[in-house]
């Protein structure tokens, strides 16, 4: 199929062109977007990067026209198929947005009707577009549904929205989107809310579905991974500006802006080492709009700025020579050494692994849910976890890795005293607290074990200033003999997390999200924690911001022994990070062991497929490409054998339907290296790599 109107392959479908947006308030104006420019040609896709707030998603509303009241276009142009969309009547823009120019949106259920059935949403489009007939429209809405993958497209198209999963319902936002044959698509974070296995899935549809459409794309991502694997050029901006354009191969490999360099200097590529070779945070924070500095934008935050000169005037793109529309907006590009190797970062020893401090055996955690209306009918059980057994020491990060769904949770709030075990024991520090909440915990046992949460925001009192809250903490914990002794405590625990002083009397609403954050870890180690429980603490983030948190966990627990259990879904951070990984599927520990071990085969044939699906930001690396079909089976009707059996490609290579039949041993292959898996030592010996680095 094609797009709605054929265009001349040699123009673009989309030129943007010294674009300038600003939002008006009551106090002034705030420039959001200046001087941005940017082509995208037919049939391209077109990567646009950058940290949160720097633009990204103003352009995309800008290209939509959908500003709000408080915002506007006051320069430049954006021109879609030789037409100036920002002199457009409303009505000549009703034409084009949903037929020509369809955007998907970070969160599926935003752009879902919850009242109605998912054929009539998608039927509605080409019905009010196109003036389809309905019988043509809901059959055009079944061959999209069976194009973006989803199973059995009759059951699918009479279900609500609440009836799908997250994956389910973003192919669906997906499906809606194409349902005109758009010119353009446009995708603002579209995998971010899903698991990486499901996102794999996602990007694969989107790479193949634009080619089979011949649909350009605008892909917004803060993911250099995932740019790479979906786009043909990209654009990075910061702080409302365009700072480097050009190919995909030409800004991985030839970057000529220090913020992109600084940018993959922070992301924990495969090579990356806590110890011998940590990230590179990016020193500073992000300007706010009105308070930006003269001259070049990222000039305080950059090694090369030179006074006098990069803060002296307003710095244009600049054409790199010889080279694919690539363009710079530095003026010291042609000076810098961009081969040479990073300045040696501090390194640091190893530390020493310690006696163990938590030991769980064979627990078991279940929920009884009713199964009819209004809490009648019979009991059904929810299996969240089952059999979970390891053990972690002092002065070590066990990561945790796994899907939604997979018990990694569960598991954090029954070890928190939140929730109690069904079964099975957990040693903690030599005391058995599997069946002890929270509420009849010692003091000295609920400081010892603390958790840091994903969302910063969530988990601090919007009317309460920092210091407040520490020492309120300090209080509830019994540390300090005095109120003095414990503002004094509170001050040390902002030095240690690398806050200025002055933090202590700022409210939460006068701090970025990876300062909220350092808060709440500074509250965990109010304390003296021994264990922390990070629950995807970086994933909310900015990936400069993340290297620098990930660094402060790292440093702490070097100073304190903590034990570190780091719940993930991302495997680049666990890589770099983690002593030892234990991966967890559908409340069962499916593969445990060190790093080295679980990143490398024999794999666990769910881990396979989790390293398969992360996305890595280095053209240099070659993967296997394996995408798990299906969702995680329920844990209240959950497969009879092995739990991964549903969606695993080894299954046919065991006989006799065993892992059809029977749960499968947990068996050791190495030193410390388990997996739960029916498969043959000789097959397991003989896997591939999933992750391969060619010879630069």
């Amino acid at each position: 199929m094609t797009a709605k109107t054929d265009w001349d392959p040699t123009k673009p479908i989309l030129e943007i062109e010294n674009l300038s947006i600003s939002f008006f308030t009551r106090l002034r104006e705030i420039p959001a977007v200046m001087d941005f420019s940017c082509t995208v040609m037919p049939g391209e896709a077109m990567g646009l990067v950058g940290e949160s707030g720097c633009g990204k998603s103003t352009v995309a509303l800008a290209v939509m026209r959908d500003l709000g009241k408080n915002g506007r276009i006051v320069g430049g142009s954006i021109k879609f198929k030789g037409r100036d969309l920002t002199t457009m009547s409303d009505e000549e823009l009703r034409h084009i947005r949903g037929s020509e120019i369809a955007m998907i949106y970070q969160e599926p259920m935003a752009s879902l009707n919850p009242a109605m059935k998912i054929g009539a949403q998608l039927a509605e489009v080409p019905m009010i577009h196109e003036g389809m007939a309905k019988e043509e429209a809901w059959k055009l809405a079944r061959q999209i549904v069976a194009d973006v993958r989803l199973p059995d497209p009759d059951r699918i198209l009479r279900a609500y929205p609440h009836q799908l999963s997250g994956g389910q319902q973003q192919r669906i936002v997906i499906a809606m989107a194409l349902m005109s044959k758009p010119a353009l698509l446009i995708l603002d974070e579209p995998t971010t809310a899903l698991d990486v296995t499901v996102e794999a899935g996602i990007v694969d549809l989107v790479k193949d579905l634009g080619e089979k459409y011949g649909t350009s794309m605008l892909f917004i991502s803060h993911n250099l991974g995932l740019v790479l694997e979906v786009c043909d050029r990209l654009c990075v901006m910061y702080s409302g500006e365009a700072v480097e354009t050009g190919s995909i191969k030409e800004v991985f490999d030839r970057m000529r802006h220090p913020y992109t360099q600084a940018l993959f200097r922070s992301i924990p590529l495969p090579g990356a080492d806590k110890n011998s070779r940590p990230l590179v945070a990016i020193p500073g924070n992000f300007p706010l709009p009105h308070e930006r500095p003269p001259g070049c934008n990222f000039g305080p935050r950059c090694s090369y700025f030179a006074s006098g000169r990069c803060d002296a005037q307003e710095i244009p793109m600049e054409v790199v020579p010889g080279s694919d529309r690539h363009a710079t907006r530095c003026l010291r590009w042609e000076e810098i050494d961009w081969n040479a190797p990073l300045k040696a970062a501090v390194k640091t020893e190893k530390s020493a692994i310690g006696r163990v401090v938590l030991k769980m055996d064979d627990l078991r955690k279940y929920y009884e849910v009713s199964a009819g209306l209004f809490g009648g009918g019979a009991k059904k059980v929810v299996k969240a976890n089952e059999t979970l057994s390891f053990e972690a020491h002092e002065g070590e990060t066990l990561a945790i890795v796994g899907e939604s769904g997979c018990g990694k949770s569960t598991f954090a709030k029954v070890l928190m005293g939140l929730e109690t075990a069904t079964s099975g024991s957990i040693m903690l520090f030599d005391e058995n607290v599997q069946s002890t909440p929270i509420q009849k915990r010692n003091t000295d046992t609920v400081s010892k074990v603390q958790m840091v949460f994903q969302n910063p925001f969530d988990t601090l009192n919007p009317s309460m200033t920092v210091g407040r809250q520490i020492v309120r903490a300090l209080e509830i914990f019994g540390e300090g003999k005095s109120d003095e002794e414990r503002r004094n405590r509170m001050l040390e625990l902002l030095d240690l997390v690398k806050l200025p002083r002055a933090f202590a009397d700022r409210m939460p609403r006068q701090l970025s999200g990876g300062q909220k954050q350092r808060v709440g870890i500074a509250r965990a180690f109010a304390g003296g924690a021994k264990i922390v429980v990070a629950d995807e603490p970086v994933s909310a983030l900015d990936v400069s911001v993340q290297a620098a948190v990930t660094d402060l966990l790292m440093e702490i627990q070097r100073k304190n022994k903590t034990t570190l259990l780091f719940i993930s879904h991302d495997l680049s951070i666990v890589r770099y990070l983690s002593d030892r990984v234990m991966v967890m599927y559908l409340g069962h520990v499916v593969e445990l062991g060190s790093t080295d071990q679980v990143f490398s085969p024999p794999y666990h044939p769910y881990t396979e497929a989790l390293l398969s699906a992360v996305p890595i930001a280095d053209t240099h690396v070659t993967k296997q490409r394996i995408v798990l079909e299906g969702d995680i089976p329920s844990a209240m009707n959950p497969p009879p054998g092995c739990p991964f059996q549903t969606r695993c490609r080894w299954k046919s290579k065991v006989p006799g339907g065993l892992c059809e039949r029977e749960m499968p041993p947990m068996k050791t292959l190495a030193a410390g290296h388990q997996i739960k898996c029916h498969l043959s030592d000789e097959i397991l010996n003989h896997m591939e790599p999933v992750i391969k680095i060619a010879a630069e």
